[in-house]
């Protein structure tokens, strides 16, 4: 397994949409964990241009995150959300975009990784084909699948997975599995336990974990290696926007809202997922293209109070430190809490 070759249990969680960049998942594999590139919102050619820039800065493995395309959303909750959300496109001088349905060039993507594949291809939003994951597998990658169930787990067996990614209801971003629904969301180490007990593949753990407790907390739990995004959203490599950096320095609540693109995703409360979240349609990535330029004019003036602002649950522990840095920082940390002596009682018997 690639993670057999990392001396850090640290795997970069792919974080789509600007924060995931070569510099970023290069820095993470340097440094013995695993780096992550998102692919998710690139074209083919973007995406080649990204894996030809890792390539350049690290001969360490690196991974590969697939967004893969669901059923259209239906037109007339699509159309009223559109004239819910037009005043807020115009306070910032923007357009609502086209509402559309696409498959986010996936095709060219797969393409582009089974002719030159990385160390690891990874899938969220659906689950790939058993004949898309031996192509794969025989091509020199190893796949793992994102599951937020049980069901999603057993699934995922089903198709000849070589590794499951295991995402809590903490994550930051939109829920990856193929399950969308926000009722049923489960913690991590519920979730963890669960699907330990029902599947016999290499687990990485994600969601709310920011430190090497953390970290520690699911390897005794099961996980093979926790997967990590939040936490690096602050590094200098990352291409986390001014808006959102200045965001990890607040205090507000984290929410699962559907307001911004349609798809289930944890991120800070603000006033547009407040006025929005409850009449938001299930309908990615109609809704994502919809709100795309509000949410672009936003950040360019700085109104946080307009934009998505993707964080896990533990996201005020977020630090500003060098991906590097955080990589050895957080082994040094899991290792000191794996070794630390505990007592083994709670109180005395009488």
């Amino acid at each position: 397994m690639v993670l057999d070759g990392c001396t850090e249990p640290v795997v970069l969680a792919p974080m789509a949409g600007g924060p995931s960049t070569p510099e970023l998942a290069a820095a993470v594999s340097e440094a013995g964990g695993l780096g992550f590139l998102a692919a998710g919102y690139l074209t083919a050619s973007q995406l080649a241009d990204r894996l030809a820039t890792t390539r350049h800065l690290t001969d360490r493995p690196f991974g590969v995150n697939l967004f893969l395309p669901g059923p259209p959303g239906v037109r007339g909750p699509l159309d009223r959300y559109a004239r819910s959300v037009a005043a807020d496109a115009a306070e910032v001088g923007a357009p609502l975009g086209d509402a559309h349905w696409e498959d986010d060039d996936i095709d060219g993507k797969l393409a582009l990784l089974l002719d030159d594949p990385p160390a690891v291809v990874s899938f969220t939003f659906g689950m790939p084909a058993a004949d898309l994951v031996r192509r794969l597998q025989v091509a020199g990658a190893e796949v793992w699948v994102t599951v937020t169930s049980v069901a999603g787990a057993l699934d995922a067996v089903r198709v000849d997975a070589d590794a499951l990614v295991v995402q809590g209801a903490e994550a930051g971003g939109h829920r990856g599995g193929v399950d969308d629904d926000p009722r049923e969301a489960v913690g991590l180490l519920p979730l963890l336990q669960l699907v330990g007990t029902r599947v016999d593949l290499p687990l990485i753990a994600t969601g709310g974990i920011a430190t090497g407790a953390g970290i520690a907390a699911v390897l005794v739990a099961g996980a093979r290696a926790a997967a990590l995004g939040t936490a690096f959203l602050d590094c200098p490599e990352a291409g986390t926007y001014a808006v959102h950096r200045a965001a990890l320095r607040g205090g507000a609540p984290t929410a699962l809202t559907r307001a911004f693109t349609g798809r289930t995703a944890r991120g800070i409360v603000n006033d547009f997922l407040e006025r929005h979240d409850a009449e938001a349609p299930a309908a990615y990535p109609e809704v994502h293209h919809l709100t795309a330029p509000l949410r672009a004019a936003a950040r360019a003036a700085g109104r946080g109070d307009l934009v998505n602002l993707w964080v896990g649950q533990a996201y005020p522990l977020t630090r500003p430190l060098p991906a590097a840095e955080l990589v050895r920082e957080l082994g040094a940390q899991t290792r000191a809490a794996l070794t630390r002596d505990l007592p083994l009682t709670t109180g005395t018997s009488s």
